[in-house]
């Protein structure tokens, strides 16, 4: 099965999860920039993981590791050779509690936690939480022993709550494990390669039989093949299907599938090395850029390329040179009816661009530039210009380069205007953090653009909203709030816009509800000059319609004793208003007047401006249920303030007898 942390990573047609719909979401669902081939998503959507067990074939070890990790507070190691299918393997065994309806999706974690923690990554983990460790990726001793002594810490909490951990170790560092790893380790062994290609196929409804399968060539990509190229190769056959221009029958999508995966490199090499003049070999690349954008488009973006490597073009007429129609035939490029350019073989596109990435690293630098122009021409829609950033961001990545993918999420983002948010900034954004090698360099990358003093663009503060809230979150939700907590302290509407998506994320989950107002709190102890933004926002966190439902009357105490620990302001009108008129509308939410009364701590001043907000709220209108409610607050005010006894005994049963 695939080792990947998306499961649709290969697939050229799955679908996408733009998380919650919401106002910071910005493109339509036909953008399938997050499931190319290449990027490594780390999101671990609930509509993903179910996709996956639709096409999981379960590696041998896999029932092994299964019945060890049952047990709340169990932590289980994986080990297995690279392409063996060890990540899907994780994420299955974390999913397969949700599938035995032993976990309550609603209230339980499902996150993957950072291989090399960062200083404000927290755990806390609660009963049934499940998390995925995946420390494959580390090849040296000196990284690999601090994630150890992390992960040792990390064991003892999901121990200690009754969570569920899965951790994978890295291949190459098997002779520095640590003695106590050996009671918790499954060594995981790769599936039969032609079962995973016969489940993802029938999942695709492909009609086939097994004679159709019976090639030399194809038992040999199945026997040697890692987990993720057959997933690849499905994939690619059913784009073959889809496309419509490989004909009608498996067979044909088969063959077309396979020449995609094991001949395009080289077909591409050859090409290259026959192709000499600069002209050629651009068109080439902007061809495979721009795939399936207008020729137009294409032929703008060529003449881009070349002015940016510094190629002079002939001083003749246009009209006198080889036209553009004839170029195109001579490189094996197709125009549909539409306009539209594309290789003539499937997955050519992709293999140019490798080539040129991997052969080409002195131009590197120019095709960043190039696409950062050239990703704005007119005339490409949303869609296009994603397509291109993916393209661009895939290649960058793949050559260690994840610096000239931020480059143009900057450029892009100071330049948005007229827009509330640049698309390809975003994508190109969440496209680094989905990536199993570089995520880690973006979200320090965020970080340190967040925490830094001084002024963002409005354009970045948007772009790194928005990645926040409908990307980070999705994986690293402790660390979403920390950056977008710095966001919304800062002035400005971007910042407003930063609060809200904060303040509606953390809104949902509890746990964050909780990190939040900790992180409020703390800094408005820590720095009393300095704290009016935290307070503020501290504020409208604890009002009722930001509160989760039902109210945890704990944290909600702790965070009214900060608020009413300092000087009254406006914002305490609001934030108790709310609460009274949550009460004056459900009795059930009455412990809310006792438990805000007692977190004044008995201060006068605090005690006489809840009594006034109290006075005001209730003559603004004449209604029986806000007489009522403003009377049995007085009475909890009454006790604090003056220590009446009659308080325990007169107080009303029901609102109504109030």
């Amino acid at each position: 099965m695939t080792e990947q942390d998306r499961v649709t990573v290969n697939d050229p047609r799955g679908p996408v999860n733009n998380g919650e719909g919401h106002q910071y979401v910005f493109y339509g669902a036909g953008v399938d920039w997050m499931i190319r081939k290449g990027v490594e998503s780390l999101r671990i959507a609930h509509e993903d993981r179910v996709r996956l067990a639709d096409r999981f074939v379960p590696p041998v070890g896999y029932r092994v590791a299964a019945d060890r990790l049952e047990k709340p507070g169990s932590v289980v190691l994986l080990t297995g050779p690279p392409g063996s299918g060890r990540r899907a393997a994780a994420i299955m065994l974390l999913h397969g509690f949700e599938e035995d309806g032993g976990i309550d999706q609603e209230g339980a974690r499902f996150e993957e936690l950072p291989a090399i923690a960062e200083d404000e990554s927290l755990l806390a983990p609660g009963e049934g939480d499940r998390f995925l460790l995946d420390l494959s990726g580390i090849a040296d001793e000196e990284t690999y022993r601090k994630a150890q002594r992390r992960l040792a810490v990390r064991r003892s909490q999901v121990q200690e709550a009754g969570a569920h951990m899965v951790v994978i170790l890295p291949s190459v560092m098997e002779h520095a494990h640590a003695p106590d790893f050996e009671p918790h380790t499954v060594k995981l062994e790769r599936p039969r390669g032609v079962a995973v290609i016969t489940r993802y196929l029938r999942m695709d409804r492909m009609p086939f039989s097994p004679a159709d399968l019976a090639s030399a060539d194809f038992q040999h990509l199945c026997d040697r093949s890692p987990m993720r190229e057959l997933a690849r190769l499905a994939g690619l056959v059913r784009a073959a299907r889809d496309s419509g221009r490989f004909g009608a029958d498996f067979a044909g999508w088969l063959d077309q599938a396979m020449h995609a995966v094991t001949d395009r490199a080289g077909e591409v090499g050859l090409q290259v090395a026959a192709v000499r003049t600069v002209p050629e070999r651009a068109l080439l690349l902007a061809t495979a850029m721009f795939e399936e954008a207008h020729a137009d488009i294409v032929y703008e973006a060529w003449h881009g390329l070349m002015k940016t490597v510094g190629y002079e073009e002939e001083a003749t007429t246009e009209l006198a040179r080889t036209d553009f129609g004839e170029r195109l035939t001579g490189l094996g490029i197709e125009r549909d009816p539409d306009g539209r350019l594309r290789f003539e073989r499937l997955a050519y596109a992709d293999a140019v661009r490798t080539y040129f990435w991997a052969n080409f690293p002195g131009v590197r630098d120019d095709l960043r530039n190039w696409i950062g122009r050239a990703a704005g021409l007119r005339g490409l829609t949303t869609d296009d210009r994603v397509n291109v950033v993916v393209h661009f961001g895939e290649r960058a990545l793949a050559v260690g380069r994840p610096d000239h993918l931020f480059a143009l999420v900057v450029r892009w983002a100071d330049r948005a205007t007229g827009t509330p948010c640049d698309p390809r900034a975003v994508a190109a954004l969440e496209l680094g953090l989905g990536h199993e090698r570089f995520g880690g360099w973006f979200r320090k990358r965020m970080y340190e653009y967040v925490v830094k003093p001084g002024s963002l663009s409005n354009g970045l503060v948007r772009v790194l909203t928005v990645a926040c809230f409908q990307s980070l979150a999705a994986t690293h939700p402790d660390q979403a709030v920390v950056r977008l907590h710095y966001l919304a302290v800062r002035k400005g509407k971007e910042a407003r816009e930063a609060r809200e998506a904060l303040l509606d994320l953390v809104g949902r989950d509890r746990r964050l509800y909780r990190l939040l107002i900790d992180r409020l709190r703390d800094r408005a102890h820590r720095d009393p000059h300095g704290a009016d933004p935290h307070l503020q926002l501290l504020t409208e966190l604890l009002r009722s319609d930001r509160a989760p439902d039902p109210p945890h009357w704990p944290d909600l105490f702790l965070g009214w004793k900060t608020v009413f620990s300092q000087p009254a302001t406006e914002l305490w009108g609001p934030l108790v208003s709310s609460w009274l008129n949550a009460v004056a509308g459900d009795s059930t939410r009455k412990m809310a007047l006792d438990v805000m009364v007692g977190a004044t701590c008995g201060r006068a001043a605090a005690l006489h401006r809840l009594y006034a907000i109290a006075c005001v709220w209730a003559g603004s209108t004449h209604h029986p249920s806000r007489a009522a409610v403003a009377v049995l607050f007085w009475q909890y005010i009454d006790h604090v303030q003056y220590g009446r006894p009659e308080r325990a005994d007169t107080e009303p049963r029901t609102m109504e007898e109030a």
